[in-house]
């Protein structure tokens, strides 16, 4: 499967992560074409070559227009605003300067300053601004959560683009949401909702799709100590909305002795949405390597991402398994969350899932968000028939999409025997595994029918079936 596997060692932000996939091929003339369907203007792209803590890699900057008055002074790694355009891959500096000139989307009188989240430095958060320079600048790019989804779906994007930019930024806002004590729909994201970080999520998706939509696994989450400074006063690390976003899957976090930020509520994002797990490299079979760079020069490690493009392999025994005689197979599981279904609906999809050859179908109540009650509809099928099955799911459902994954099952040596009983005849199905039976069940039709033809309660015709098999 082809797999990027992201070395959070560093930490992550939004423009480390573009520059990593620049790194690893994504061209930066591409990436600058297809973020021009967005529609947003007042920026341009600086991708270059350069090395940090001696490892060599991509520094990916988003400059605002109004902003080259601000940056000296900040110590920021930029550019010039005039350099030459030069080819990346030999070594020299590329300059992606061009200007996205729709007046109409400027942010005009707000006196802007940059935003980015450059890699554990000054970032694309209200609580990113303590690191070396307590600054409080006016982003010009306060845009609600229900704003930036209109943004992304009107563009002219492709669908999965649309579809992992706005998990993204759904993902910031449930997490702001609960920081502040106000639903997802109603924030309103203040350097996130900014130019240059709009640009950071949705560059990286597109990017993604650029390397063949791989599926993405990330290292252990590194986070530095120390403080940030936000609207709201100094906030210890991580940030608010970096841990809420970390805590709502249960990914662990540690901190090391850096005393700053390293992981940004952009990255934070990015990672909670995009990656599939998180832990040590495994089985993986490396085919490029890339890195993107931040801009501080941290005290015991490179400020880089290292993001690794390869294909996971299966994982060689470490020792031999026991060696049992039960079946193996792979089974498709489907599953989507319905709020909106009736109820007889339901029972009727569940038939529907049945008769077409599923293995299984049932559904699990749950609570989403806001505290709505819901289901969840599951259907176990063959692989073959999981395409079939995600259809009749769309179309009879209310569902506007089905996840899906694989699933290993081990399965018990099956066997019906015949159960002679006081009230008859009963068929019974043996599980054995290793040649001895571990579980024993009477067939319920077969029961039905001795109980109504003698007259007596069904459970007796269970009870007797299973006293009728040999010890």
């Amino acid at each position: 499967m082809n797999t990027l596997y992201l070395d959070l060692s560093a930490g992550i932000s939004g423009d480390m992560f573009v520059g990593a996939l620049i790194d690893l091929g994504v061209q930066p003339a591409a990436l600058e074409r297809e973020l021009g369907k967005l529609g947003v203007a007042g920026y341009h792209l600086h991708a270059r070559r350069s090395v940090k803590g001696a490892i060599a890699g991509v520094k990916f900057d988003v400059h605002l227009e109004a902003d080259h008055h601000v940056h000296g002074g900040h110590g920021h790694d930029h550019e010039p605003p005039h350099a030459a355009p030069a080819h990346h891959h030999h070594g020299e500096d590329e300059d992606l300067h061009r200007d996205h000139a729709h007046p109409h989307e400027h942010d005009e009188g707000h006196g802007h300053a940059h935003s980015h989240d450059h890699g554990g430095h000054t970032h694309d958060h209200p609580h990113d601004h303590a690191h070396g320079h307590e600054h409080d600048h006016d982003h010009g790019g306060h845009r609600g959560f229900a704003e930036i989804r209109r943004l992304i779906q009107a563009s002219a994007l492709s669908e999965w683009v649309k579809e992992q930019a706005i998990a993204v930024f759904g993902r910031l806002a449930e997490a702001e949401g609960r920081v502040h004590g106000v639903p997802a729909e109603q924030v309103t994201f203040h350097e996130v909702g900014a130019v240059d970080s709009i640009v950071d999520i949705v560059g990286a998706c597109i990017g993604l799709e650029m390397l063949g939509k791989p599926r993405v696994l990330a290292g252990p989450v590194v986070e530095g100590t120390g403080w940030v400074r936000c609207a709201h006063g100094r906030l210890p690390l991580p940030a608010p909305a970096t841990l809420g976003l970390f805590a709502s899957r249960g990914v662990p976090l540690s901190q090391c002795d850096e005393p700053h930020e390293m992981v940004t509520p952009t990255g934070a994002a990015l990672l909670v949405a995009l990656a599939g797990g998180f832990g040590p490299m495994s089985n993986l079979a490396p085919r490029r390597i890339g890195y993107g760079l931040g801009t501080r020069d941290h005290r015991s490690r490179p400020n880089v991402l290292r993001a690794v493009l390869g294909e996971m392999t299966a994982a060689p025994a470490a020792t031999p398994a026991p060696a049992h005689d039960w079946e193996t197979d792979t089974v498709t599981v489907l599953e989507t969350n319905l709020d909106d279904i009736n109820p007889e609906i339901l029972g009727w999809v569940s038939q529907r899932a049945l008769a077409a050859g599923a293995l299984d179908c049932f559904h699990t109540p749950i609570q989403m968000k806001k505290g709505r009650p819901a289901a969840l509809l599951t259907v176990l099928c063959e692989p073959a028939q999981a395409d079939s099955l995600t259809e009749l799911l769309l179309r009879e459902t209310t569902a506007f999409g089905v996840r899906r994954h694989a699933a290993e099952r081990r399965k018990l040596q099956r066997e019906f025997v015949t159960a002679a009983t006081p009230h008859g005849p009963v068929t019974v199905k043996l599980g054995r595994l290793d040649g001895r039976v571990v579980q024993a069940s009477p067939e319920f039709e077969s029961c039905r029918a001795a109980a109504e033809q003698a007259g007596v309660p069904l459970r007796s015709v269970y009870e007797a079936a299973l006293a009728a098999l040999p010890r």
